[in-house]
């Protein structure tokens, strides 16, 4: 089953969209748009990109260990 984006206002009245999984998790959360048109055009974008988008590590290594 493929995810599902909500398009939604915030609390300050500006466009968002939220892409969540199929067990109903938020995977990601946009930026604020100033009209839906952006916010439609901003969900189009991230289905183009998705799919073939490298992954790129920032992280600083491994984490740490409990113990």
């Amino acid at each position: 089953m493929a995810g599902l984006f909500e398009l939604f206002l915030d609390a300050h009245s500006r466009y968002r969209f939220q892409l969540k999984a199929p067990d109903g998790t938020v995977m990601a959360v946009s930026k604020a748009f100033e009209d839906k048109p952006s916010a439609v055009s901003g969900i189009g974008q991230v289905r183009d990109y998705a799919g073939t988008g490298l992954v790129r590590d920032l992280s600083a290594g491994e984490p740490p260990t409990s113990g």
